[in-house]
């Protein structure tokens, strides 16, 4: 893999490094721009399977670099990816990490909360964090070396995208999960099944009050498979018909 070359990074201290804010890449010196990495994580059902995938890209040595699995959320995926980041870093013997993400969970730990976890031996109300192995992982490979965070917009029209953007969308593409169109076809159809109980269930409502009863219920569904099932809705056309 073609990384650039650094430095040494030196002793690790005692305490859990706080990482600072990077600048906006296209603020970042050219010289600095190669120790920039974007991150992404994804997760998609496929066929039985929950599988996840992690990436990182590197915009001035347009390489790609990717892990994934089955049975963790996207959220780890995210995290995954921090880790795969710091790795390159290390290996490459970088002075200094600037990492991109999209994710403000993983901006939020690297500026900060690693430090308050640490302090609670890793624990919140006498549990262990969600995936405490991982940022522990993590933490100390912060610890050894200078990292800087950025959260980057991902909700930015193409009109007003920067090079910055552009760099993050293509890490979330390397990140996605291609699946077979099967998979989409079986995926699509237990969407739509789930949208027909909705509809159903909240008693035949239109299109948006049955999106609106739905994602109050905590049923995350798209208004396409709304629309499509409000539409071919039987007992709603009766009713229109009826009045």
């Amino acid at each position: 893999m073609d990384w650039p070359e650094g430095g040494d990074f030196g002793a690790l201290p005692e305490e859990v490094a706080r990482a600072q804010e990077a600048p906006p890449y296209n603020e970042l010196p050219e010289d600095e721009r190669r120790y920039a990495l974007f991150t992404a994580g994804s997760c998609r059902v496929v066929g039985n399977h929950r599988k996840w995938k992690a990436a990182v890209w590197s915009p001035t040595r347009q390489v790609i670099e990717a892990t994934e699995g089955e049975g963790e959320s996207s959220q780890f995926a995210e995290v995954k990816a921090i880790q795969l980041a710091l790795k390159i870093a290390e290996r490459e013997k970088w002075p200094v990490l600037y990492l991109y993400t999209d994710s403000w969970m993983v901006a939020n730990a690297l500026w900060g909360w690693l430090q308050q976890w640490k302090k609670t031996n890793w624990q919140q109300r006498d549990k262990p964090i969600w995936a405490a192995a991982l940022w522990q992982d993590i933490a100390a490979r912060v610890e050894n070396m200078a990292v800087k965070v950025r959260h980057v917009d991902a909700h930015i029209p193409k009109s007003r995208a920067t090079e910055e953007h552009q760099n993050n969308e293509q890490v979330d593409k390397a990140a996605k999960i291609v699946a077979a169109q099967v998979d989409l076809d079986w995926e699509r159809k237990g969407e739509l099944f789930v949208a027909r109980w909705a509809h159903e269930t909240s008693g035949h409502l239109g299109r948006d009050a049955t999106y609106r009863w739905a994602r109050d219920g905590g049923v995350d569904l798209t208004m396409e498979a709304i629309t499509q099932v409000t539409h071919e809705c039987e007992t709603c056309a009766a009713i229109k018909r009826a009045t």
